[in-house]
């Protein structure tokens, strides 16, 4: 669907200095994929997202987007788009504002009202139509965003920090959401500082750092993943035998306790002597997840500024 060959991207600054924004950039997005983009402040994404929307072309290198350039693919197929800076005319009211995207997007006048129904039903939204957007919280403003990217059944969606301002109900809900859009036909590219969204919507993350992919990794668990971590296991019951017979918990809290660092052999084994002792296993985390220890492991302390 998508493909990034050796793409650079170089700026001259107002001193004429040259900044190296995206450099040697390879990459190929299969049709149906969720793809995640993550990295601390500056990396190059919001650079990346440019040039695939066709807002301006790389300065070495080419992207093909379903076998055309990204503008002319946006002319020819359109391409949903929601932006990390939401700007609509403040005096507009919501109602109003999804109706005039759904006539910029093309679809037929028969068919506005219907689809302006649906996403404000999909978004939670029916109440605030009347509303003028500079009366909508910060997280309705957001989910209005998210609306008018979704009005068009489109083959290929880019959200930019889609879940920013979103409170935890409707952060939950934007997961099922991308569960419901995903299609063998449709591909979705999401940017994002929140690792732990990423872990649990997409297929990969591209993690970049100075211009540069530094790696690309499956939000899947495997042994080979996780050769040796730390776990936070909650119990139901039988917490007050849990440590005479693993001497290795800690607890946390009245039901909790952290294991680590083991493998997951060593793990599964601790998990099977404690249920088999009685005690009534309630939930086993990681305290971090893949992406999180690859993100670490790739941009090292600049990752300072990317929230988990």
């Amino acid at each position: 669907m998508i493909e990034f060959r050796s793409v650079a991207k170089t700026y001259k600054s107002l001193l004429g200095r040259t900044v190296h924004a995206v450099e040697e950039f390879s990459l190929q997005v299969a049709e149906g994929e969720v793809l995640g983009i993550a990295g601390p402040n500056g990396a190059g994404k919001s650079t990346i997202l440019s040039m695939l929307l066709g807002y301006f072309p790389p300065t070495s290198g080419e992207i093909v987007v379903g076998g055309l350039s990204p503008r002319r693919f946006v002319e020819r197929h359109g391409i949903g788009y929601l932006s990390e800076l939401i700007a609509i005319p403040p005096r507009w009211k919501l109602e109003v504002a999804l109706e005039r995207y759904a006539i910029l997007a093309d679809i037929e006048p028969a068919r506005v009202k219907a689809r302006v129904d649906e996403v404000c039903t999909l978004l939670g939204l029916d109440e605030h139509r009347g509303k003028r957007v500079k009366a909508l919280s910060k997280g309705t403003l957001q989910r209005l965003g998210l609306a008018q990217a979704l009005l068009r059944d489109e083959r290929l969606l880019i959200l930019d920090e889609p879940t920013h301002g979103l409170d935890p109900l409707w952060t939950q809900n934007f997961r099922d959401i991308v569960q419901g859009l995903r299609n063998p036909a449709r591909t979705i590219i999401m940017a994002s500082h929140n690792l732990d969204e990423l872990q649990r919507v997409a297929d990969r993350v591209a993690i970049i750092d100075h211009g540069r992919l530094q790696r690309l990794v499956s939000t899947g668990y495997s042994a080979e993943d996780l050769p040796s971590g730390v776990y936070q296991i909650g119990t139901a019951a039988g917490s007050d035998i849990a440590m005479g017979i693993e001497p290795r918990l800690a607890a946390v809290g009245a039901n909790g306790f952290v294991l680590g660092p083991v493998t997951l052999t060593e793990l599964n084994a601790v998990l099977k002597k404690l249920m088999e002792a009685g005690v009534v296993i309630s939930s086993v985390v990681p305290s971090q997840s893949v992406l999180e220890r690859q993100f670490r492991e790739a941009v090292g302390e600049q990752g300072r500024e990317t929230s988990s």
